[in-house]
């Protein structure tokens, strides 16, 4: 168990903006992993080993990206328990993201608000500091696996994001265990766009294409997935799938944040403009994931994400579909020992 709980340090990080404490914390984690000091918030690992995309994840749990945008903290997340980790979103050139104040808690739904925009040092700072990371190294614990997550400038028009697209996965792909594409922000503008059927075809078609380009430059073939948003109907879920299996996708991660609101409406800040997570999620969430593994069929892997903090939202969402699961805003509410809670209840389940 980590030395300090959790209950003793929120109340501290609440009293701050929550992006500053945001930011207390990356450079915390960047500062203390790999030393006696994380000791603060390391936690036992609950090994529950599955292979899925040709990749072997020692358990199921998994951080989701956004936390760790320019994976500054890779190992101090594994250390947490995690049986991977996603960093990101990356872009080719460094962006500052919208303007500030750009998150925003609603505790009494246990649930942010955010806008940041993709903000992040850019794709060579991104990848000095993964060459950094000793989280795949032996001796080190369990091999773990680091997902790369890539996305778009926000001043490339959108009929160009292709082109980042391409950038970004030739930068991550000798690094990465997987790449996933991120379509699904509502906070960089036209980016959800890309998740037309037209607009999909062409890029997965492109990133298809250079995929095994690189496969054959590097000699390994990196498994490639796909996030999308909750804000989807039956109609467009089937089409992603169908999209995804065309064009040789190894997995999906549903989903991102929200734009809907009716969960939380009336609460303090429950009408920022930016994307909701947490709790209010969770059946959006959910409701896509049956969506997609009905599309998909059973052994195309789903990555469920949204709305997790307990062991009870990790067990539903592999009920509804999901094989693993990935941690973001639970972390913040609940901390690091809801990674062995949620661990140790999908350790507990039959499937």
């Amino acid at each position: 168990m980590s030395l300090i709980p959790y209950a003793l340090t929120r109340p501290f990080l609440f009293k701050m903006d929550p992006e500053a404490a945001h930011d207390l914390t990356i450079e915390g984690l960047a500062r203390t992993q790999n030393t006696p000091l994380d000791c603060a918030y390391r936690q036992p690992f609950v090994a529950q080993p599955i292979t899925l995309a040709g990749l072997h994840f020692p358990n199921r749990v998994g951080m989701a990206a956004g936390l760790d945008k320019n994976a500054r903290c890779i190992d101090g997340l594994g250390a947490m328990g995690f049986g991977f980790v996603e960093v990101g979103t990356v872009t080719p050139k460094a962006q500052p993201g919208n303007p500030k104040p750009r998150m925003f808690r609603l505790p009494e739904a246990n649930a942010l608000i955010n806008r940041l925009g993709f903000n992040n040092d850019g794709l060579d700072a991104f990848i000095s500091n993964v060459k950094r990371s000793k989280f795949r190294q032996q001796g080190h614990g369990p091999r773990r696996l680091l997902g790369l997550n890539i996305g778009k400038n926000a001043a490339t028009p959108i009929e160009n994001a292709t082109e980042d697209y391409l950038i970004t996965l030739t930068g991550v792909y000798p690094h990465a265990d997987y790449v996933t594409v991120n379509i699904s922000s509502p906070n960089t503008k036209n980016l959800r766009a890309l998740q037309s059927d037209e607009a999909l075809d062409g890029l997965l078609g492109a990133l298809a294409a250079r995929r095994e380009e690189l496969a054959a430059e590097h000699g390994r073939r990196v498994p490639m997935f796909l996030k999308i948003a909750p804000d989807l109907d039956e109609a467009q879920v089937g089409v992603i799938a169908a999209t995804l299996q065309k064009h040789g996708m190894e997995g999906v991660i549903a989903t991102n944040t929200t734009l809907a609101r009716d969960t939380v409406s009336g609460l303090p800040h429950a009408e920022e403009m930016g994307g909701l997570s947490g709790s209010p999620v969770l059946e959006g969430s959910n409701r896509v994931i049956r969506g997609l593994r009905a599309a998909l069929g059973k052994d195309f892997p789903i990555i469920g994400v949204g709305g997790i903090l307990s062991g009870h939202d990790a067990i539903s969402k592999i009920e509804a579909g999901a094989d693993l699961v990935q941690i973001y805003t639970g972390l913040i509410y609940k901390g690091p020992a809801l990674v062995t809670e949620v661990a140790s209840a999908l350790q507990q389940m039959k499937r």
